[in-house]
């Protein structure tokens, strides 16, 4: 009987591009009825980046720019990419996806290229999916994307600003990369879903469950909120908290570790208060978790990329650290990463 040999994929290369533009929540109160003071208190956030007319940014272009960075810190040549995991809820078109249009852009060979749609989970999702085709043999080095425009598709009005104010655009990418090293790398990844709560995040339209094209084209009804997200934020939070702490304890425990072997938690940037409640439930002090969202909101897949390689560049993830990286979000959807940096 032959025995098929595990590889293990470890993180070779970070990077991230946010546009220039900068978006404050007195910005915000211009718009619509709300200031500071209330989006600070309800979700941590002072401001975040928005595309800007003329930028030329869209989610693939943000995408392609993380990736090049990160694609230049692996010490991977392009020509040896073998895989692309593009995760996004915001896609340049309805199809083809943007994995295809990335592959393009940095001249990547005709490789394989997988869009991945489960929004804030999604970066968890996607590096999971490439650990595995790394694991078992048929990758050695695989990119990673998550990347997100949210600006152009929010209700930037009094009626939209429970979600409106929350949302950011940029994007994060990573390479991964086969190791011989024992005991390093992605460790193990933990990914779970609820259906069952899918309308209590969700933006219905468009969608071919939502109505037809002719529909679409002749009824412009400006009362029409389907084409907006809607939010259950208060289920949603309770609902966070709780998978958060049991995807992380579930990773912990599948490699024998403890809340206490944690030296970097990368938590998705959904809310400061989310962050803040599991911070406080693990008794991890603010050098074992890292957050960004009060300078760039809620960047869904490219949340956790952007914030894991903010936390490298500043020296606060290093060599031998653990490394917990864990989403939760529409779908329901969450997952977690532990990783022996």
């Amino acid at each position: 009987m032959t025995i098929m040999k595990l590889y293990a994929s470890k993180i070779s290369g970070l990077g991230y591009y946010v546009p220039e533009n900068i978006v404050t929540n007195d910005d915000l109160s211009k718009v619509m009825d709300t200031n500071d003071a209330w989006i600070q208190e309800r979700t941590g956030i002072q401001e975040r980046r928005h595309v800007a007319p003329g930028d030329g940014n869209t989610t693939t272009s943000m995408g392609v720019k993380a990736a090049e960075i990160a694609i230049e810190r692996s010490g991977v040549a392009k020509e040896d990419i073998d895989f692309v995991v593009f995760a996004t809820l915001s896609p340049d078109y309805y199809f083809p996806g943007p994995g295809v249009l990335v592959q393009k852009e940095l001249g990547l060979r005709t490789v394989g290229a997988l869009d991945v749609r489960n929004q804030c989970s999604g970066f968890i999702y996607a590096i999971s999916v490439a650990d595995q085709f790394i694991k078992t043999g048929m990758y050695k080095n695989v990119l990673v994307i998550g990347s997100e425009l949210h600006s152009k598709g929010l209700d930037m009005t009094t009626r939209g600003r429970g979600v409106s104010v929350i949302f950011g655009d940029g994007a994060g990418a990573a390479v991964l990369s086969r190791t011989e090293e024992e005991g390093k790398g992605i460790l193990s990844t933990h990914l779970h879903s609820e259906g069952a709560h899918a309308e209590e995040l969700a933006l219905t339209a468009p969608g071919m469950g939502k109505r037809w094209v002719n529909d679409i084209v002749t009824d412009n009804d400006p009362d029409d909120v389907s084409y907006y997200p809607y939010m259950n934020g208060q289920f949603v939070f309770k609902n966070a908290v709780v998978r958060f702490s049991e995807v992380i304890m579930e990773g912990l425990q599948t490699n024998n570790l403890a809340v206490s072997d944690i030296d970097m938690l990368i938590p998705h940037q959904a809310n400061l208060r989310i962050s803040q409640f599991i911070q406080h439930k693990f008794r991890l002090t603010d050098d074992h978790v890292y957050n960004n969202i009060q300078k760039y909101g809620n960047t869904t897949a490219a949340s956790v990329p952007i914030a894991l390689t903010e936390a490298w560049e500043q020296g606060k993830v290093k060599e031998g650290d653990l490394v917990v990286l864990a989403a939760f979000g529409s779908g329901f959807t969450w997952g977690s990463a532990i990783i022996r940096w």
